[in-house]
């Protein structure tokens, strides 16, 4: 029997071959790992567009902040909700499947659309109101994937767009680019939310998990910041996924209002003030359990939709057969390649459906100014922002997409 660390330990022994080859490609390999051809093996079942879905699994949580009036204690509910978002985003694809895989790459114009239903709060009496998705790929080279959840009933939008650039350096490291604007419209209340770095640990074994790296920050335009450094368990000590947090006026870091300890994949603590120095504290578990996003069945879908284009390939990976992976997948791939000749051959751009880009963003520029955050537009293609009504008329004018109901699925009707 192998010991779990030997070098590809979590690799079955049929691909452990290519488990080899492909560790040391990325070795060797310069330049942007999001370019380099990953085993089918190693493919995870869902695509990177879905990833946006994340942000909302657990409505109640997200909704929670804007039911309280005092912005001291929205913002505490803000950095308890991002913090409760990370065990998802970064953690529940190994659990699912035994270890993290890489997902499918978007293709420009991919899409994924849904609600999350209205839940019942019945310990407090109160109703989330559905709660709607919308997730598109609007660029390809750089990948950027831009998304925006909105939940009408409580004055909620949360928008954004993240790329990431991947490199090697003794394992995968990859540096996401892009932020989250969170805004409460019954208090005219915006948030800059900055989206950590991450690499990737357990690679050489075969059993690969996320890390998050560094800090991220939560800015607020009443004038409260959290912050949130990372660390992981290291070569000498310390517990997987553990991070601390502060929240503080701006101006006045030392004095803290709020501060969190733990781990995002398990269980952290919120104290009231510094831990020492705290006079209370709130143990808070992220939940296993999620609400599901809904939506139709991928017959019922459009052709641009991840659930629909990518369910041939996910059927192939699911039943290991990488022969019909890489076939399904290269059909995509190839009619991508297609539709970029036709464009320069025309000399026309990709219209994107739901996002519209923009040169500058002063709400950006304003709440940045208190961490030092640079936009990087040059780096996403752009600063991508939902557009309601430009959705309307773009999409009303395509007969495939009012046949699969996509602006009334997008909330939009």
């Amino acid at each position: 029997m192998s010991s779990s660390k030997e070098e590809g330990a979590g690799v079955s022994p049929a691909n452990k071959g290519s488990w080899s080859s492909f560790l040391r490609s990325i070795a060797s390999f310069n330049g942007d790992l999001a370019s380099l051809t990953a085993p089918p093996f190693i493919l995870g079942t869902i695509s990177l567009s879905e990833f946006s879905g994340y942000w909302a699994e657990s409505p109640e949580i997200f909704v929670a902040p804007a039911r309280a009036s005092n912005p001291e204690e929205r913002a505490k509910l803000v950095l308890k909700w991002f913090l409760a978002t990370l065990k998802q985003q970064y953690c529940s694809r190994s659990e699912h499947e035994g270890n993290e895989k890489k997902p499918l790459n978007p293709f420009l114009g991919e899409l994924h659309i849904g609600q999350w239903p209205s839940v019942v709060v019945e310990k407090e009496g109160w109703e989330t109101g559905v709660t709607t998705l919308v997730s598109e790929q609007v660029s390809h080279h750089p990948p950027v994937t831009a998304y925006c959840i909105r939940n009408e009933k409580h004055g909620i939008t949360l928008q954004g767009y993240n790329a990431q650039k991947a490199s090697f350096s003794r394992t995968i490291h990859v540096k996401q680019i892009g932020h989250a604007l969170l805004r409460f419209d019954k208090f005219d209340e915006d948030y800059l939310i900055t989206i950590p770095a991450l690499h990737i640990e357990g690679l050489i074994y075969g059993t690969p998990f996320v890390e998050l790296n560094d800090k991220t920050y939560i800015v607020s335009s009443t004038g409260y910041i959290s912050k949130v450094d990372y660390s992981g368990k290291g070569w000498i000590g310390g517990k997987k996924n553990s991070f601390t947090a502060t929240l503080y006026q701006e101006g006045n870091e030392k004095h803290t209002l709020y501060s969190v300890e733990g781990q995002w994949n398990n269980s952290f603590t919120i104290y009231n003030g510094s831990k020492k120095s705290g006079t209370g504290s709130e143990v808070f578990i992220p939940k296993t359990e999620i609400t599901s996003l809904q939506y139709p069945s991928p017959e019922q879908l459009s052709k641009w939709e991840a659930k629909r284009r990518w369910a041939p390939v996910v059927k192939a990976i699911l039943n290991k057969d990488m022969d019909t992976t890489n076939h399904e997948k290269s059909l995509i791939e190839n009619e991508q390649r297609e539709m970029r000749k036709q464009e320069a051959a025309k000399g026309v751009e990709w219209q994107r459906w739901f996002f519209v880009k923009k040169q500058n963003d002063p709400l950006f520029d304003k709440l940045a100014k208190p961490i030092g955050e640079k936009i990087e537009a040059e780096k996403t293609g752009g600063i991508w922002r939902f557009d309601a009504e430009h959705a309307r008329q773009y999409i009303s004018q395509v007969p495939e997409m009012q046949q699969a109901h996509v602006l009334e699925r997008a909330g939009l009707v």
